[in-house]
């Protein structure tokens, strides 16, 4: 399980927002300072280790570049949840080692809110609402994936 406070966007983020264009050739840890300038300017300075991006409907549209969920996890995202994903983004989310989880109830959770996320079960727990929201289950062959670090290292175990 992985508890971390709420980062609360809106629908249709995609991944110019997640990761301009005009900085993919930065190394990741100079591109992580603009990841989602767009619409948070402050988004780079806030996020702590641990957090949780929270996200409405068709999260990660437009370009499958990897550099969208890698910004994410050098800034220390730990979970993604989201009412439903562009399916490369949520796909390059797991190859890169964040769990990502497809969750019908994330307009109830507000920015801030202390969550804790079980992925094997399917389960956010708002700790600051006393609330759960049941969300899909991650299957067993992704699990492994996050449980190695992502695709390159689960590749190197098998």
């Amino acid at each position: 399980m992985t508890e971390g406070n709420a980062l609360k966007y809106g629908n249709n983020i995609n991944t110019d927002i997640i990761s301009p264009p005009q900085y993919m050739e930065l190394p990741v840890v100079e591109a992580a300072r603009y990841a989602m300038s767009a619409v948070d300017p402050d988004f780079y300075r806030k996020v702590k280790r641990g957090d949780i991006f929270v996200a409405g409907s068709n999260l990660g549209s437009g370009s499958s570049r990897e550099t969208s969920p890698l910004t994410l996890k050098h800034l220390g995202i730990s979970v993604v949840a989201a009412k439903s994903f562009a399916r490369i983004f949520y796909r390059n989310l797991i190859n890169v080692g964040i769990p990502a989880i497809e969750c019908k109830d994330t307009d109830k959770i507000r920015e801030g809110d202390r969550l804790k996320v079980d992925v094997e079960d399917g389960y956010i727990y708002n700790l600051t609402r006393a609330e759960r929201y049941k969300c899909q289950k991650l299957p067993g062959h992704l699990m492994k994936i996050i449980e190695a670090g992502g695709l390159f290292p689960y590749l190197k175990e098998v």
